[in-house]
């Protein structure tokens, strides 16, 4: 046999005894007899008393309880929401270093954009849905679709997009009254427009 393919064997041979001594795990120190119970075991008892239609359904009508309710427009509306705000104490940093003022006024817009706008619809108003559907919002896929009412995971399944709640203190702070409405950013404020649909109830 040829000197070299010897040598060359040899080596993969050690090399591979080597390989293999470091990668035998051993027991090392006082070792204990496990006492708990196989934890993939207990996922599978737990798993077998699961009501899975219960548990999806659950999920399907999930509303979340400050959930904003909003009548139907009855006209359409439009007004000016300025966000600006004054801190009413100071805030400080981990170390008790003043980071702003107490007094310090901001407008979060100046911070970050609302480049696609939100839509405000009642979900449960197959009229809003459609509405919603048929306007250039529904295609922006920018612009942030809250509900009023209804399911958002139902919504978000038929439209294939994110759908998020209203809540008190978004409502609040937009100061929202009715569905369908519209916000977009526009000189570093809010434009609010409450549209009212054609069909009125």
């Amino acid at each position: 046999m040829d000197s070299k393919l010897l040598s060359a064997l040899w080596i993969i041979t050690c090399a591979t005894q080597v390989w293999a001594a470091h990668t035998r795990l051993e027991p090392v120190g006082r070792t204990y007899h496990i006492v708990e119970h196989d934890i993939r075991e207990e996922f599978k008892q737990k798993a077998t008393g699961i009501d899975i239609d219960a548990l999806f359904n659950t999920h399907n009508r999930y509303q979340p309880a400050n959930l904003h309710t909003l009548s139907r427009a009855s006209s359409d509306r439009m007004f000016t929401v300025d966000l600006t705000h004054t801190l009413e104490r100071n805030i400080k940093d981990s170390q008790g270093n003043l980071l702003y003022p107490q007094g310090f006024t901001f407008n979060p817009l100046q911070y970050a954009r609302l480049s696609g706008g939100l839509v405000v619809i009642d979900g449960s108003d197959p009229e809003q849905v459609e509405w919603f559907k048929g306007s250039p919002y529904f295609q922006n896929h920018r612009a942030v679709l809250l509900l009023s009412g209804g399911y958002a995971n139902e919504l978000k399944q038929a439209l294939q997009r994110p759908v998020y709640y209203l809540t008190h203190d978004i409502a609040a702070r937009l100061q929202l009254k009715a569905a369908p409405s519209v916000v977009v950013e526009q000189d570093n404020k809010l434009t609010v427009r409450e549209v009212r649909l054609a069909t009125q109830r």
